[in-house]
């Protein structure tokens, strides 16, 4: 696993970029110098084993003979450590090779197979496949990245190696390549039925211009293919209208009469929200008294306009009455009270009967505890509370 892992990193690193080109710069012959990590087959030497990882340096020279294909000699010095005391193996040895390069189009990177013969106390021939990348760092030098796997034919041992490097480059010359794909459309030229498609523009599979009227709705999809430049389009590429300027297009706006301020859904219609209004009566009244003295008062009028706003509504008209008195004549006197109200609204304000009840609480919801007159006084009372809950529009 732990060389599985160093091959696919180093894989990762060397890897293509840039963009195609028809005129590139080759090299015939290069030469140069690296160091390198090796990673010996723990099984060898047999029977005992022993070997571990281990580093390394050499020279390598190879000779191009084409943009395509070359022929490189390398040869190191290996240094492994030993990880078994029973082994009297030596820690270096010597690695030597040769290998058919192919470079991939512009030199992205390269691919190479060949054979090696590695003395480490005892001779064995390997053969090797791996791949690498020459990074241009200046003019005349390239940085050698690389990694192998090698395999022992004679033992089916398996070893790898990662190596890094510095390679002087000479005898250079222009070569040009075919380029697959001339006008930079994204489409190979051997599926581009329209080669000279201007630079930016979008383009379907077959790389021809997919939006003629460039409004940003492919051919296949456009309505509309003659808008003119600059219009702003809907999802089909025609030109988009909103009457009301709600921001939902004509085509689909259930309500087209929309209040400018107005937030509104995806059909553009206004947005709601719930609200509560509520108001409270409390009238007053004189001790043992269910007497109504001024069934005019304002805040009657006012409770009473609520109650016809918001027809839905409902109230309950709550008696009381103060701490003195028996509890059965305070009871029967809450009740009167609250009876007396409700006919009121009832036969006076045109209320509808089934929207009022009168309850009767007697002495049971004191307002005040304090046994003083004025105290008494404001426990002789009704309460009412009516609550509306509305839908208002979300306003921008």
């Amino acid at each position: 696993m732990k060389k599985l892992t160093l091959l696919i990193a180093m894989l990762a690193f060397i890897q293509s970029f840039g963009a195609y080109s028809k005129e590139i710069t080759v090299y015939r012959t290069w030469a140069g110098g690296f160091l390198h990590y090796y990673d010996a087959d723990s099984d060898k030497p047999e029977p005992t084993g022993g070997l571990d990882n281990g580093h390394g340096f050499g020279a390598e020279l190879g000779f191009r003979f084409d943009p395509s294909w070359a022929l490189r000699f390398e040869m190191s010095r290996v240094l492994i450590d030993t990880q078994d005391i029973r082994t009297t193996l030596a820690d270096d040895g010597l690695l030597v090779g040769a290998d058919v390069v192919y470079f991939m189009p512009e030199d992205k990177f390269y691919l190479f197979g060949g054979g090696r013969e590695q003395i480490i106390d005892e001779s064995y021939i390997m053969g090797a496949v791996g791949v690498g990348k020459h990074w241009n760092v200046a003019e005349d030098w390239r940085l050698i990245t690389e990694v192998a796997a090698m395999h022992d034919f004679g033992e089916s041992f398996r070893e790898f190696y990662a190596k890094v490097g510095m390679a002087y480059v000479f005898d250079k010359r222009q070569v040009f390549i075919e380029d697959p794909d001339a006008d930079r459309d994204g489409v190979p030229d051997a599926m581009d039925r329209c080669p000279d498609t201007p630079e930016g523009a979008i383009v379907d599979e077959t790389g021809c211009i997919a939006d003629l009227d460039g409004d940003g709705v492919v051919n296949a999809k456009d309505e509309c293919p003659d808008t003119p430049a600059g219009t702003q389009v809907n999802e089909v590429g025609c030109p988009f209208t909103d009457s009301d300027g709600d921001g939902v297009e004509d085509s689909i706006d259930e309500c087209p009469d929309t209040p400018s301020n107005n937030r509104v859904n995806e059909v553009g219609c206004t947005l709601l929200e719930e609200k509560e209004l509520s108001i409270k009566l409390e009238i007053l009244f004189a001790n043992n008294s269910s007497v109504i003295e001024n069934p005019r008062a304002l805040d009657i009028g006012e409770f009473v306009d609520f109650m016809r706003q918001y027809p839905e509504t409902v109230a309950e008209i709550q008696g009381h009455t103060s701490a003195p008195g028996t509890d059965e004549y305070n009871q029967w006197l809450s009740e009167k009270r609250a009876t007396n109200v409700r006919a009121l609204l009832i036969e006076e304000y045109g209320i509808d009967a089934t929207r009022l009840t009168a309850v009767g609480y007697g002495e049971t919801r004191l307002k005040f505890l304090d046994n003083t007159q004025e105290a008494h006084g404001y426990n002789r009372r009704i309460e009412a509370k009516v609550i509306a809950v509305i839908k208002e529009a979300v306003l921008k």
